[in-house]
């Protein structure tokens, strides 16, 4: 077995140079040299402690894979001929079951299933040759060992992912509620915002609001930032059932890691976050959530309507959220429902009824609650700074705000922009102009 690994770090699209301050930050200097920034992932060399330490502490990254084997191929063929010269049998022993997966970019195959299909035939005859006859079992929906493979118009590389499930499952989630925010952007969006410095693991001393938190993805996240919590914290990994396992390096890393947590009160203590939604549902999902991921104390969660809730505090600060779309803005509020309700108790009151009904009635729901969202900012929000993050190209319009900086994210499969908007307080104009 190596004592050094090639491995490949798989990030969404737009997040790769966020990714790679994180990785820089936690391989360390003496990896530095390895580091190469690829499109939708990092590469970096490192040893067993370093599959550890990037599976329990990247927020950024989709799953830790360690490269097996890389060549030219034309054929399926091919693919056997690479995958069979792999050891497997030093990775897992037949007890395990398995599952190949491929995925292509201008591959000249016809048929990636057939591709999977020689490449476990591979791995089933490397097992019958080596490990006296007996050969693993495939499980295609809970595998404990997951082959990736990553074909090029003219490369096939293979994988073995060390993390399992994605990383994005923090372990921590009561409820995803509809259409929940994935935790990896959740941490993406606050490092393009510069609240969270990846490469340091350090937040900004500024408030933090979600006013749209859904089930409080993007809260939770920063709540954990603040208090120095390892993302992986609360979950089991993929590596904990390969040979090189070793419990003993496994338990000193996730004790360091609590001692990291437990090293940051003083510093949280002078963190806020904070989070309301309209629906008071989602709102008790989010708080389900928050205990669960330990981080209740560190935010105040609030049901309310974005467009009536005051600033959670004094001092200007920091709004990031992923606003409602679609059929999300038909529970977005007062601009939905085309008249005010009553406030509730909370951050604050609604801000002009009269501006909300009118204004609500005026156009569609989308355009009524986006340019009411800018007047109650403008009113009541002097001085923060806010960022959204919409796959739509007409949002500052919608919002009647200039656009200050505009970072490329891809939620999934939706191309989307973080748009970051300076808050100035809406001037009266002196009669006579």
């Amino acid at each position: 077995m190596m004592s050094e690994f090639a491995l490949f770090l798989p990030c969404a699209a737009g997040v790769e140079d966020y990714l790679l301050a994180e990785v820089q930050g936690l391989a360390g200097a003496q990896q530095a040299h390895s580091l190469v920034r690829l499109r939708g992932g990092v590469r970096v060399r490192g040893d067993w402690a370093l599959v550890l330490r990037l599976n329990l502490w990247s927020r950024l990254a989709q799953h830790v894979l360690i490269e097996l084997a890389r060549a030219p191929y034309q054929t399926e063929g091919d693919l056997y001929d690479l995958a069979v010269h792999v050891p497997w049998e030093h990775w897992f022993s037949p007890r395990e079951t398995f599952r190949v997966d491929v995925t292509a970019h201008a591959s000249p195959l016809r048929s990636l299933q057939f591709a999977a299909l020689r490449v476990k035939d591979a791995l089933a005859d490397r097992f019958r040759a080596n490990a006296g006859g007996v050969r693993p079992s495939v499980d295609t929906h809970r595998p404990d060992v997951a082959v990736r493979v990553h074909l090029t118009a003219t490369e096939a590389t293979l994988y073995l992912d060390t993390s399992g499930a994605p990383l994005f499952k923090r372990g921590w989630r009561f409820d995803k509620g509809a259409a929940p925010l994935k935790e990896t952007l959740a941490a993406a969006m606050l490092a393009a915002s510069g609240w969270w410095n990846p490469a340091t693991r350090q937040v900004a001393a500024l408030p933090l609001y979600d006013p749209c938190c859904g089930s409080g993805t993007i809260v939770i996240e920063a709540a954990q930032l603040a208090m120095g919590m390892a993302a992986g914290g609360e979950r089991h990994f993929a590596f904990e059932r390969l040979r090189p396992h070793d419990g003993t390096l496994w338990a000193q890393a996730k004790g360091e890691a609590r001692a990291a947590a437990g090293a940051q009160p003083d510093a949280a203590a002078g963190v806020r976050i904070f989070g309301s939604d309209v629906a008071h549902r989602m709102v008790d999902f989010a708080e389900h959530n928050a205990q669960r991921a330990g981080v209740e104390r560190m935010l105040q969660l609030r049901g309310g309507d974005a467009l009536q809730r005051l600033p959670p505090c004094a001092a200007p600060g920091v709004i990031v959220m992923n606003p409602p779309y679609g059929e999300r803005i038909a529970v977005a509020g007062v601009a939905a429902a085309g008249r005010a309700r009553p406030g509730r108790e909370g951050f604050g009151r609604p801000s002009s009824e009269a501006d909300v009904a009118g204004a609500a009635g005026a156009d569609d729901r989308g355009d009524a609650f986006f340019r009411l969202l800018s007047t109650h900012w403008k009113l009541h929000y002097d001085g923060w700074t806010a960022w959204l993050l919409s796959p739509d190209a007409q949002l500052p319009g919608r919002l009647r705000l200039k656009a200050s900086r505009r970072v490329p994210l891809w939620n999934g499969p939706i191309e989307c922009r973080l748009l970051r908007f300076d808050i100035q307080a809406r001037r009266e104009r002196p009669i006579g102009d």
